[in-house]
């Protein structure tokens, strides 16, 4: 095990109140502490980045409808999901490569969801063993499947997670190629994952500048591998480029059947823009969809997710559960997600901020300001439950329901 430069108690004196307020000041810290790098492969999007900040302008078109001299003394924010009950609408998002932003970085973000009542989806290109992070997480695991080893390497990584006690699986059907992320080639991501020291060396002034971060990476193995991925006469698969992995992902609506047959599990479709896929993910077995756009790191230019969710919303027609991620910032933001009919919302990169700015102490803030944010919404909404809230609590311009 890894031995940290400071104790849990030091970071999360580092990110306590009031000098972490909210989701903006976990950024702030991220970048504080990460090399340019690895920030940058957290906070970047594709292209110009106009989804990437659409995702967050566009939650500034719902308007709050609230319920006055109504009293709220207390807010039920559990909700279910494919039937496993959580004390909390939301759960944390796949997010590959955590082990770069906090030294077993994906163990501490499974652990803190489950202490706080919710869930976790482990991405395929993690750097820890899906084995370890079921040890250290009580409450729900999600795996989140690609296939850039083909179908055998898919169904063994299948039948590991399945053995491991996760109880669903996510589909991620939006990466047939690798958006142009054109801040991780600016400041180096290729060479770090493939430890290639030659290359590396036009941006080795950013690992000078942050010594602490350095340790840590060195120290926790300077991880290139995906443990989750086995290749034949391999081993664990290599980092490598990360465009060419997911150029090698592609998924077509058989292959969610055989995905399907082999998990014998509630099957989750997530990058789902329009009405027309979410009834193709019915059609395909899908137990329900991730209205997503990747958190505007692929195809530029699509529309933000809030926006897109009442159309697919629609289509479903109750049929499965609907979430969304993307652009999620405030613990109102969820509320007008739920308030658009999604069963709940998956946070990515607020809590990857906090884990690149204080390890676990730092996610367990996020969700905490989340929390808080909830609640605070929910009484000055005049709504004690979220099983209470629908339409009527929100406006939305009116072309979003044409």
């Amino acid at each position: 095990m890894v031995r940290h430069m400071r104790s849990d108690a030091s970071l999360a004196r580092t990110v306590a109140f009031p000098r972490v307020i909210n989701i903006e000041d976990l950024r702030r810290l991220a970048r504080r502490r990460l090399p340019s790098v690895v920030f940058a492969y957290i906070d970047g999007g594709a292209e110009d980045e106009v989804t990437l900040h659409e995702n967050v302008r566009a939650f500034r078109d719902v308007a709050f409808r609230p319920r006055q001299c109504v009293a709220v003394p207390s807010c039920d924010l559990r909700t279910t999901v494919l039937g496993t009950p959580l004390a909390l609408p939301f759960m944390l998002a796949p997010v590959g490569f955590c082990r770069m932003f906090y030294p077993r970085g994906e163990f501490y973000a499974a652990r803190e969801a489950s202490a706080a009542g919710t869930g976790y989806i482990l991405s395929t290109f993690s750097g820890t063993r899906l084995e370890e992070v079921r040890e250290g997480a009580s409450g729900p695991l999600w795996y989140q499947l690609y296939v850039p080893g083909g179908r055998a390497v898919a169904e063994a990584t299948i039948a590991r997670a399945k053995a491991a006690g996760f109880g669903a699986l996510v589909v991620t059907i939006d990466t047939p190629v690798a958006g142009l992320r054109e801040r991780d080639f600016r400041y180096g991501v290729r060479p770090l994952l493939q430890g290639n020291v030659w290359s590396s060396l036009p941006h080795v002034g950013q690992f000078i500048r942050r010594p602490r971060w350095t340790m840590d990476f060195i120290a926790d193995g300077s991880p290139r591998v995906f443990p989750n991925v086995e290749l034949p006469g391999i081993g664990a698969m290599p980092c490598g480029d990360v465009g060419g992995l997911l150029e090698k992902t592609l998924v077509t609506w058989e292959d969610l059947r055989w995905m399907h047959d082999a998990w014998k599990g509630p099957l989750i479709v997530k990058g789902v823009h329009t009405g027309d896929d979410a009834r193709r993910a019915i059609d395909a077995g899908a137990s329900a969809v991730v209205v997503s756009n990747h958190g505007g790191r692929q195809l530029d230019g699509v529309p933000a997710s809030i926006r897109a969710l009442p159309e697919v919303v629609t289509a479903v027609n109750g049929q499965i559960e609907v979430l969304v991620d993307g652009g999620i910032r405030r613990g109102g933001d969820i509320v007008k997600a739920i308030c658009l009919g999604a069963r709940a919302v998956l946070i990515g990169r607020a809590y990857a901020w906090g884990l690149g700015a204080a390890g676990g102490p730092g996610v367990a803030r996020a969700i905490e300001i989340l929390r808080t944010d909830l609640i605070r919404t929910m009484r000055l909404l005049g709504c004690d439950s979220m099983a209470k809230l629908d339409r009527s609590y929100v406006d939305t311009p009116r072309d979003w329901t044409a």
